[in-house]
């Protein structure tokens, strides 16, 4: 679950980090919010991503992906209902995973178990 999420997430935050940052700030922007929530939102998909796939702070960027897809989920795609285009079926499992995470952390194959961080 860790790897495939962190995948997912880093492939989604990759080209918010790497020149789409005014852009995505611009968006959570004209969604209502600050928008250097959109600057959090770009490193919490990349950054916690990365954390996902080595396991390390594995509950803390679970937490950061869970917040992140929920936001997503309730500003963004739930308007198009669950089986419209846009939908928010992908969002919401994704938020299941990191949910999943959450609770059950990194596993015995993460840096969090090498080092100790149960």
């Amino acid at each position: 679950m860790r790897l495939v999420l962190g995948a997912i997430m880093i492939a989604h935050g990759y080209p918010k980090v790497f020149g789409g940052l005014q852009h995505h700030a611009q968006f959570v922007q004209s969604l209502g919010m600050p928008p250097w929530l959109g600057y959090v939102s770009s490193f919490a998909e990349f950054g916690g991503g990365i954390l996902l796939v080595v396991g390390f702070l594995t509950r803390l960027a679970a937490l950061a992906v869970l917040i992140d897809m929920l936001v997503a989920i309730f500003t963004v795609h739930w308007k198009h209902g669950f089986l419209g285009e846009g939908n928010y079926q992908f969002p919401l499992a994704l938020a299941a995973i990191a949910f999943a995470l959450l609770l059950s952390g990194g596993g015995s194959i993460s840096l969090d178990a090498i080092t100790g961080r149960r």
